[in-house]
């Protein structure tokens, strides 16, 4: 098990994590947990230590996590260790049914105030089973980056600057298909799109929402998937399709030997799907000159959107300082903590007032189109909210690595893979 000591006092012995300070021996000090990269941890400590300063009655102990969060969180408070806050994602049910985290509902409603101003579909996101396990910090859904001068140079109109201004799948792949160059011997030299989640089996899944398919219903606590209805299928296969058929994005197997965040830096792809997290990058290329806008709409959807991707503040429900523990995911989620993250340029804030702050837009001067941003929560779907989310993921990939890779089209979701998953919820249930 990892040395408990290390981790509280920040030893940087973890890929992507910085030493924090606050390290000490108080018996009494409030335990925070979190993963950032070094960029987002700094932001992280500003908000640490205002909370010092304005509260300091309450000491405050920084807990960096390792590579594996979840796995930590289990095994510390298994073993009676639990940190007293903690940093919680949209797969922070399985902790909720565990008895892991404090329902902060009573709490909420004893002080309306704290969680007034957060956009109301992140709020949402934590709540599973009557209970509210923690408060949104920030909205991490995707959205498109895209490069400005090779817009310029092929001719292309700006796509739309906001999530209201929808545009059509049969325009994105026309846009791409005029952004995708290639040399007399068919070799790619600029790919009209290019994805940088991770996980492009989400990304498909959010085509399929946005050709008004449901990825899963409800979606917090789901009793059942609906990736083998048409709608949903046919968005997730035109995704597919952007690479297998019409070989305007980087294949699968291209996309792991090429990193996409690389392409688009060095204008080697017009667009890129990825989410707030890449600004900074981004910015700090030179001569990378880009914009964002938002997803296409399939045939079938109605509006754009993204995903509801967000990271919460949780308390311990085996925390002895949960009134402390309290007093600090208000100030974190609150006034001072969200304009601290808005102005740091690191973050889509939480609350409604921090993402519409001068802060907020003068972090974001190399853009136009903030409204993508500051109107992100609004139009999102959520990501699926399930204890049995590992399963059913596990699932989800085997199936979508198929339509993906081109070995299968989607509607085989319907021959077997939604029945599977559908079990798998039932058994959770």
């Amino acid at each position: 098990m990892l040395d408990r000591r290390a981790l509280l006092c920040g030893a940087a012995g973890f890929a992507g994590t910085v030493a924090l300070g606050g390290c000490g021996d108080d018996p009494h000090a409030l335990t925070v947990f979190f993963q950032a990269a070094p960029e987002e941890a700094r932001v992280r400590r500003r908000i640490i230590d205002e909370f010092r300063r304005a509260r300091p009655d309450i000491p405050v102990r920084v807990q960096l996590s390792g590579p594996d969060p979840q796995q930590q969180i289990l095994t510390y408070c298994a073993g009676g260790r639990c940190p007293d806050v903690l940093m919680t994602w949209e797969s922070y049910a399985r902790f909720a049914e565990l008895g892991v985290l404090h329902d902060l509902g009573p709490l909420v409603r004893q002080d309306p105030g704290s969680a007034a101003d957060l956009a109301a579909p992140l709020t949402e996101t934590f709540r599973f089973r009557g209970g509210l396990y923690a408060l949104p910090e920030q909205w991490a859904g995707v959205f498109l980056y895209y490069n400005t001068d090779l817009f310029a140079a092929a001719g292309r109109p700006a796509p739309p600057a906001r999530w209201s201004d929808t545009w059509t799948f049969a325009e994105f792949l026309d846009t791409a298909q005029a952004l995708t160059v290639r040399d007399r011997d068919g070799r790619t030299s600029q790919w009209g799109f290019a994805d940088a989640w991770p996980v492009p089996r989400y990304s498909a899944a959010i085509f399929g929402m946005n050709n008004g398919g449901d990825w899963f219903t409800p979606p917090i606590g789901p009793t059942r998937t609906g990736i083998g209805e048409p709608r949903f299928a046919q968005g997730f296969q035109f995704y597919a399709d952007l690479a297998v058929r019409h070989r305007v994005a980087p294949s699968v197997a291209d996309a792991e030997s090429q990193s996409a965040i690389d392409l688009f830096g060095s204008g080697q792809a017009a667009m890129v799907l990825t989410g707030h997290w890449m600004y900074s990058t981004f910015t700090a290329v030179p001569g990378l000159n880009f914009d964002v806008t938002v997803l296409p709409v399939g045939p079938h959807g109605s509006t754009a959107k993204s995903d509801i991707g967000t990271t919460g503040l949780g308390i311990a429900a085996s925390s002895p300082r949960k009134e402390q523990a309290w007093e600090f995911v208000k100030f974190a989620t609150g006034p001072i903590g969200q304009t601290l993250a808005a102005g740091s340029g690191l973050f889509v804030p939480a609350a409604t007032t921090a993402v519409h702050s001068p802060e907020f837009a003068a972090a974001h001067r190399h853009i136009r189109n903030l409204e993508v941003l500051t109107g992100g929560p609004a139009n999102s779907a959520h990501i699926p909210v399930s204890p049995a989310w590992a399963r059913v993921d596990a699932a989800f990939r085997r199936a979508s690595d198929r339509v993906l890779r081109g070995a299968a089209d989607a509607d085989w979701f319907a021959d077997g893979p939604a029945q599977e998953i559908d079990g798998l919820l039932r058994d959770s249930a």
